[in-house]
């Protein structure tokens, strides 16, 4: 089943926005009576039928709403900003798995360094990955994506969470389902990933001081694309509903 965003429904029918209808009619020549899953991009999500497709507009029926589909737990990763186009891997996968929140970091070790301007340009980008990842996967929300932060700033949200995960290549012993046995009733986790030169001594220090718990995932240094999956995967697998 194709799921697709609508617009605000009105007496149980809906319109799909023009990029959405030009992809139902003129791609996937979908036609009435064919099934959909209607998202209103809000947490939402219907099940429907195409009831029209006149003039290149396309008009959803919602036959029943679907119940949510959002996980237990709230995952959010902190990805100290990597190279190339790893943050779109990273928004696609999280979005699949059910995370809630995506914050890129300038930590110490970055060697990208984003302007104010590339900044809003890459979280645009991220969004339109995030949004068609959410369709694909059948996500009634999308991954939120943050505006890149300073360190400073990157701390101070840290503070929050029920739990703060540091996966560092340098931690012995403590596991993620060590954390989890701990902090058995968290529901807000935090997860930092550190960028391809790793976290410095002094940005560990400080989460650590703040209560973040450093963590190992196992005797192999992972990638940061990677490290970044597998812990919110450990996560939602630990807390949430995988």
């Amino acid at each position: 089943m194709h799921s697709f965003y609508i617009e605000p429904p009105v007496d149980g029918f809906a319109a799909l926005p023009a990029e959405e209808a030009k992809h139902a009619s003129k791609v996937l020549r979908l036609r009435p009576g064919d099934e959909i899953c209607a998202m209103d991009g809000a947490g939402r999500r219907w099940r429907g039928e195409i009831a029209a497709t006149d003039g290149g507009g396309v008009t959803a029926r919602l036959l029943e709403e679907l119940p949510s589909n959002e996980a237990q737990a709230r995952v959010t990763v902190y990805e100290g900003l990597p190279k190339a186009d790893k943050l779109d891997f990273i928004a696609q996968k999280l979005t699949e798995l059910g995370a809630a929140r995506l914050v890129p970091v300038r930590m110490a070790r970055c060697v990208v360094k984003l302007d104010a301007k590339d900044g809003a340009k890459r979280r645009e980008r991220l969004e339109k990955i995030a949004r068609e990842a959410t369709k694909q996967c059948g996500r009634g929300l999308p991954l939120e994506i943050s505006a890149p932060l300073d360190w400073s700033a990157a701390l101070s949200q840290m503070q929050s969470h029920d739990a703060l995960l540091i996966p560092w290549e340098d931690a012995r012993g403590t596991r993620v389902k060590d954390v989890c046995a701990a902090l058995p009733e968290a529901r807000d986790i935090g997860i930092v990933i550190g960028p391809e030169g790793g976290m410095s001594p002094q940005e560990v220090a400080a989460m650590r001081a703040v209560g973040g718990r450093t963590v190992t995932l196992g005797p192999r240094i992972l990638r940061t694309e990677t490290a970044a999956v597998v812990s919110a995967a450990l996560a939602m697998q630990l807390w949430g509903d995988i």
